[in-house]
């Protein structure tokens, strides 16, 4: 057996001796944490990048979710999809809403539009999709179902960092002549994860994105305790500050993004190409129009035509050290504690159900060697 493993994931690692200058830089100003320099660089680089008005920075990619529902004052319930990682549902409870599940497309893995309304009642607040693998979300349509009930919607995109589309169609300002936006401009907020696993990351971080500098100050005070000044505190905030290290070190990432994206870019054209005739294998072709980061490869198993259950390939493919991912699995409405719910019922999510049973996401990073995805691509191979 070869024993070398091929991860599901890899950090994007900036240059070591590129950010020990910066720690010279760090441990000669002596201001580590706060607000610094580098955490007001990296705000301004990354507005500039996600063609956003305002980035606020975070220590992960949770608190962003959380201090969303603070600062819109969400209250009630919040329909939401059960395709996510926890931390989703997690922000809401934490925010002692209730968590409303509405089933997904299964075209995208997001939450399907045709479902909202019907789980709209008196007590729907809020709206809080998930751009699935980075795959954008129908904003515009989902924006049309806000506005005529008068919701409020948060974004996760703690998948789609760089993800652009064509503005027109997603109901969004362009930014340039080719009619492109940034996705993190829909809705009222978008959320992002700067975790190790993501396409960018800073160790550990996230961040908000917000439309006015209004809302920026408001978000700002609260991930700082509440403080505004040394005598005063405005509200009950929490502390949510990314530190001047994990800045430097995002900034460094931030010159080498695109070009990791570009090596993800080619690991997905390889795994097409043979994917493509194998029976049983089914996985998603890239969006018209749309730049995507290729942040995951999730492949669908059809386990009568494949000749094997998703979780019979997974077991054998870790026994090969090629590790890959049942991702997202189980379903977040089957997860004991959330599976009381009305809306967390089977019968309610048969399609969500459905993709979490046959989902497996392939080894994805810029890291990936041409063995290694030839390594991948033997167990599909017959």
């Amino acid at each position: 057996m070869n024993k070398d493993i091929i991860t599901v994931t890899s950090p994007l690692l900036p240059d070591l001796g590129e950010f020990n200058e910066m720690l010279k830089d760090i441990w000669e100003s002596k201001w580590i944490t706060n607000m610094g320099q580098f955490h007001k660089q990296l705000e301004k680089a990354l507005a500039e990048y996600l063609h956003v008005p305002y980035v606020c920075l975070f220590t992960n990619g949770t608190l962003p979710l959380m201090t969303a529902l603070q600062a819109l004052r969400i209250t009630g319930e919040v329909i939401t999809t059960p395709y996510s990682f926890v931390a989703t549902t997690h922000s809401i409870w934490w925010n002692h809403c209730k968590p409303v599940f509405v089933d997904i497309d299964p075209r995208t893995g997001n939450m399907d539009p045709d479902k909202i309304e019907a789980a709209i009642t008196p007590a729907t607040t809020c709206i809080m999709p998930v751009h699935v693998y980075g795959k954008p979300c129908d904003t515009k349509r989902i924006q049309e179902i806000a506005d005529k009930y008068g919701l409020k919607i948060i974004y996760d995109a703690a998948h789609a960092f760089g993800v652009e589309v064509p503005a027109e169609q997603y109901g969004l300002e362009a930014y340039d002549e080719k009619g492109l936006a940034g996705i993190m401009n829909a809705g009222d907020m978008s959320t992002l994860s700067f975790h190790a696993t993501k396409v960018f990351n800073t160790v550990e971080g996230g961040a908000l994105v917000v439309h006015d500098e209004k809302t920026k100050k408001r978000i700002d005070n609260l991930k700082n305790f509440g403080i505004t000044d040394d005598v005063t505190v405005i509200a009950p905030g929490i502390n949510g500050k990314m530190d001047e290290l994990r800045s430097a070190y995002g900034l460094l990432n931030l010159k080498q993004v695109d070009s990791a994206i570009e090596s993800r870019h080619q690991v997905a054209i390889k795994y097409r190409e043979t994917l493509r005739s194998v029976d049983g294998i089914t996985f998603w072709d890239d969006m018209s129009g749309v730049r995507h980061n290729y942040s995951y490869f999730p492949i669908f198993i059809d386990a009568e035509k494949f000749g094997m259950t998703r979780d019979e390939l997974f077991f054998k493919m870790r026994e090969q050290n090629v590790w890959s991912r049942r991702y997202f699995y189980p379903l977040i409405s089957n997860f004991p504690t959330y599976s009381g719910l009305p809306s967390a019922n089977k019968e309610n999510l048969p399609l969500g159900n459905k993709m979490a049973d046959e989902v497996l996401c392939l080894p994805m990073h810029h890291a990936l060697s041409e063995e290694d995805i030839q390594r991948v691509l033997t167990f599909f191979i017959k």
